[in-house]
């Protein structure tokens, strides 16, 4: 009978404080209390230039729900919302949010939203009231918290600039700029290969992708939308981003030219958003002309490089700054006294883009795209080269991953430029599978049992680990299929494997090449290259429905489908 009474206390959770009758034994679901808010501010004052950090918390206790029998476990039917109003009854607009854990953590930008829904006036102390709505079912009346009151100022939402989110959709400090406040968003960024982001507006509006396979200039505001992605090259990007048209585009500035009374070919600081030149100045007033040609990606080429329509690229003096504009204008550039200098074009403000010269010649810190592995195959080649490298995924963290066929006989280092012996990391502490690193060390890494492996390095958290391939990997995603069902097959070539995929329909979602069913180690990608954590793989969106061979080799970074 303790079966039946599992089934009506299940059934019958909804309803809360109802029960069911065996034997004459009365069950009951109680412990519905008024929860603790607490908040760790009374008052907040709200500005733009704050606008990620964090501005209020509120952390709250909850109740303990219990079965009058010992023997059974309460139900898991307590919701809680966290309400937020003008009004302190309550009545008008209410802001509310479900949450799963006892706290919540507003950023300044999400507070300030919510209090201008509200009705705040800007720069104004403004009441606004919280309290937690608790109940155990939609027909039981619901217990409040206690009301806290927090005394909110808020700043006039700017609409003028749009705020880059990375694909987390946490603020990067980068931004946009929208001279009109008008929904069109330009400026440069720097940009790795296939970087992904979102943009925001002032009023906390966040775009990304359409969410539509093929479509990938395409954007929406709606939930669920992707992620925004840049084409498979690194490097500057003048960015053109329009909330009216619901599209945005990239030109792609490979290099620029500086001639006039100072030349040379300029170097992109990527982080910093900055081209710069070493010089040496002979007189104190200098006239420049800065161009290059940029490939337009946007809504006709997509992400094709083939389809990137080639596009003049140069600047001209406004005022203090410099524009940017078809056919180079001549730029004045003065310096204290004659000396080395370094020339920079500064372009992370996308209100004002510089021109100067700096004192001194040094050179920008450049993220290398590639890190190598000398000696990780000299049980192959016989020899220790710099033909196995791992492509960068993760700027923020300098982390590098690829797939390789490890045969060492001593031990390999991981070296930062290709043919630079010297500046390497090796071994701080650990083993063949993970460990530390340390930079230009003694040690060389210890090298495991001769196989493929995946091999992941974080050059600022200075660790590595390996992961050891079997001879199976899966193809996830397919017909919106997210299992391991799908597997290729490892074939007599290393790091090769093929099978048959069979799908009836694109994916909303594009598909994923799994190594194992961790959900941690794939590779997405797109025109044939593989890209370790890369955008989802969208080929099945110009494929007819049936089945095809998918081949992929894992350490050349590719893959192809043929019928």
């Amino acid at each position: 009978m303790k079966t039946i009474k599992h089934f009506l206390i299940a059934l019958m959770s909804i309803a809360a404080f109802t029960a069911c009758e065996k034997d004459g034994d009365l069950i009951t679901l109680s412990g519905l209390e008024q929860s603790e808010l607490m908040a760790t501010e009374s008052t907040v004052v709200l500005t733009q230039e704050t606008s990620a950090e964090h501005a209020l918390s509120l952390t709250w206790t909850t109740s303990t729900l219990t079965v009058s029998d010992p023997t059974m476990l309460a139900p898991n039917v307590l919701s809680t919302t966290l309400q937020v109003s003008a009004s302190e009854d309550f009545s008008g607009t209410i802001q509310e949010s479900v949450e799963s854990s006892l706290s919540h953590t507003y950023t300044v930008a999400q507070l300030n939203t919510i209090a201008k829904n509200l009705g705040a006036t800007p720069d104004a102390a403004t009441p606004v009231y919280f309290r937690l709505e608790a109940s155990v079912g939609a027909n039981m009346n619901p217990v409040y918290s206690n009301m806290i009151t927090v005394n909110i100022t808020t700043y006039e939402i700017d609409m003028s600039i749009g705020f880059i989110l990375n694909s987390d959709q946490e603020a990067t400090g980068a931004t946009l700029y929208s001279a009109d406040s008008d929904g069109e968003y330009v400026g440069f960024m720097g940009a790795t290969a296939w970087y992904s982001f979102f943009l925001e507006e002032g009023d906390g509006t966040v775009w990304g992708n359409d969410a539509v396979s093929g479509t990938a200039f395409v954007t929406s505001s709606e939930d669920g939308s992707w992620n925004c992605w840049f084409p498979g090259q690194g490097g500057c990007y003048y960015v053109d981003f329009n909330t009216n048209s619901q599209n945005w585009s990239a030109l792609w500035i490979p290099t620029l030219t500086v001639s006039g009374d100072i030349s040379g070919e300029l170097t992109f600081d990527r982080p910093n958003v900055k081209w710069t030149l070493p010089f040496t100045a002979t007189s104190t007033t200098m006239t420049i002309q800065v161009s290059g040609t940029g490939n337009q990606y946007n809504n006709a080429t997509g992400t094709d490089d083939e389809a990137a329509i080639d596009t003049p690229v140069a600047f001209a003096q406004n005022g203090s700054y410099v524009e940017l504009v078809s056919q180079a204008g001549d730029i004045t550039v003065t310096v204290p006294q004659a000396g080395d200098y370094t020339l920079t074009i500064d372009l992370s403000d996308p209100t004002a883009w510089t021109v100067e010269a700096v004192e001194g010649s040094e050179e920008p810190v450049v993220v290398n795209p590639n890190v190598y592995l000398p000696g990780v195959d000299d049980g192959i080649s016989g020899n220790w080269t710099f033909d196995n490298a791992l492509p960068l995924y993760n700027e923020e963290n300098l982390a590098y991953a690829g797939v390789v066929n490890v045969n060492s006989l001593w031990g390999y280092t991981i070296n930062i430029e290709r043919d630079n012996w010297s500046d390497n990391y090796l071994l701080d502490s650990g083993d063949a599978t993970s460990g530390t690193l340390v930079f230009q060390g003694n040690t060389n890494i210890p090298a495991p049992t001769a196989g493929l492996y995946l091999i992941d390095v974080s050059l600022n958290g200075l660790t590595y680990n390996l992961t050891a391939l079997g001879n199976e990997i899966w193809v996830v995603g397919l017909d919106d299929q997210w299992n391991f069902n799908m597997p290729l097959t490892a074939t007599a070539t290393a790091g090769e494997y093929s099978g048959q995929i069979t799908f009836a329909g694109a994916s909303p979602w594009g598909f994923q090449i799994h190594l194992d069913s961790s959900w941690n180690r794939y590779f997405g990608g797109s025109s044939g290259s593989l890209h370790y954590r890369g955008s989802n793989i969208t080929d099945d969106a110009s494929l007819t429905a049936g089945t095809y061979t998918m081949t992929v080799n894992l350490i050349a970074g590719t893959y192809s489908i043929t019928q």
